[in-house]
């Protein structure tokens, strides 16, 4: 028995959240939404995939923001992204304590922390 990969990660918004979340994880990161199913559809949030990475930002009603654990999303052009997002005012935190590891922190509008990690 083993742990074969990861089916998605979720993230918690605050209510009413869902356009903001789609302003920064579609517009901005790339992503596409997921339909989901009305039962889930009806709590809120929002389901975002890109190729096999999925991405659920769910609905907390008592919302505090993940600031320091957190997802790493690796980017296939981490300088595009990074130049979109400076264009949209999200200033990326840069960190070197892994050698050849090209990586820095983002906050969503909510705070939540991501890694973006380039492809190599």
């Amino acid at each position: 028995m083993a742990v074969a990969g990861f089916d998605h990660v979720q993230l918690s918004l605050p209510a009413g959240g869902e356009a903001v979340a789609d302003a920064f994880y579609r517009d901005l990161l790339g992503f596409d939404t997921e339909e989901k199913p009305a039962v889930l559809a009806a709590r809120g949030g929002r389901w975002y995939r890109s190729g096999d990475t999925r991405l659920h930002v769910g609905v907390d009603h008592d919302f505090r923001p993940a600031t320091r654990a957190h997802p790493a999303l690796v980017i296939d052009d981490l300088d595009a992204l990074v130049a979109t997002l400076a264009t949209a005012g999200v200033n990326v935190e840069w960190d070197q304590n892994i050698p050849g590891v090209r990586r820095g922190y983002v906050h969503d509008p909510f705070g939540n922390r991501l890694e973006l990690v380039a492809d190599h």
